[in-house]
């Protein structure tokens, strides 16, 4: 049986673990935006909560304000996720613009200053799939990725654990476009914060190649690519592809189906994804594992409606064989119970 310090030391091997040919330790359950399919993602309960699961990383993605501070918001864009559109004080602050080569329309994060979002409260953003977390809108603010930190060290100490942050740079070629670039921020944090060298308990990732190059030369901290199935600026379908990636990242951060597959609403074999990986000496954190039948596929599938949990148990069992290194979800519970 593992005592609290056996298992804080197990948990700090696992974070500070570069990579390894198959997992010497547990694969680490990563909370994405918390406990996200139970409280409004990115505010402070749904990573108290995910925390409370087991998780050993909690990730925020991170927006830039007005006058330069990191928001926690999946994107820029905060209609589907606070409550602006209902805030007639700022009705003048929607507008449209191009992000990444698409038109988005409604309230952008770099139009406001941090005092200013502090005003806002947060919302689910997937109300009619989560209505159990749509009843908890309204409670919380937008936080910092310094709140996040300071939660993450507060609960490690209370807990004995490490609990690690897992920060996403969103859009980092847009905002360095309008003068507010994310990567000196995000490396000023992370050495206020002693986050800053290999070892410490923080990844950083992005979908772009250039941002994870630039902040590689400004700490010494782990970078994830994250690639999806569909267009990518990388090759991970072939080891030549994957190989050239460790370049410039210690980790992979794939679409979940990159590992293993569906097909005819099954799941299929692994992928050759993570052991191409391993051999380049990445570790590799699949995303995104989710209980609702709207994101499984159709065998996986339980009850009426989208809505309905399904068996996702069999996505996380069938990534943990696959030897991946962690495991992202909305739903840490069920990653910490399917790793056992």
């Amino acid at each position: 049986m593992l005592t609290r310090r056996t298992l804080a030391a197990t948990v700090l091997a696992a974070a500070a673990a570069p990579a390894f040919a198959t997992p010497k330790t547990r694969p680490l359950v990563i909370a994405h935006r918390g406990a996200s399919g139970e409280r409004p993602e990115h505010t402070l309960m749904a990573y108290r909560l995910a925390i409370a699961q087991g998780a050993d990383f909690i990730e925020p993605d991170l927006v830039a304000t007005k006058d330069g501070h990191l928001a926690v918001r999946h994107e820029n864009e905060i209609s589907g996720t606070t409550d602006v559109a209902a805030r007639p004080e700022f009705a003048a602050r929607r507008a449209e613009k191009v992000i990444d080569g698409e038109k988005v329309a409604g309230w952008f994060t770099e139009d406001f200053t941090l005092a200013e979002l502090k005003t806002l409260r947060a919302r689910e953003r997937l109300p009619a799939l989560r209505p159990a977390s749509a009843a908890f809108d309204g409670r919380e603010t937008i936080v910092t990725y310094q709140e996040v930190v300071d939660l993450a060290k507060a609960e490690s100490r209370r807990l004995g654990r490490t609990i690690g942050t897992y920060p996403e740079m969103k859009h980092p070629t847009y905002f360095a476009g309008i003068g507010l670039p994310l990567e000196a921020r995000l490396a000023d944090a992370l050495k206020a914060n002693g986050l800053a060298t290999r070892s410490a308990p923080v990844f950083v990732q992005c979908f772009e190649v250039e941002p994870l190059k630039t902040i590689g030369r400004l700490v010494q901290s782990r970078r994830v690519m994250l690639v999806s199935q569909g267009p990518a600026p990388v090759n991970v379908t072939s080891e030549a592809g994957v190989k050239a990636i460790a370049a410039f990242a210690e980790g992979l951060g794939p679409e979940w189906p990159l590992v293993v597959p569906t097909a005819g609403g099954a799941l299929g074999a692994a992928t050759g994804l993570v052991g191409w990986a391993h051999a380049a000496g990445m570790a590799v954190h699949p995303w995104t594992v989710r209980a609702e039948n709207a994101f499984l596929p159709k065998t996986l599938q339980r009850g009426p409606g989208p809505a309905a949990h399904g068996d996702a148990e069999a996505v996380l069992k069938a990534l943990y064989a696959a030897h991946v290194d962690g495991v992202f979800s909305d739903f840490p519970a069920l990653a910490v119970q399917a790793r056992g």
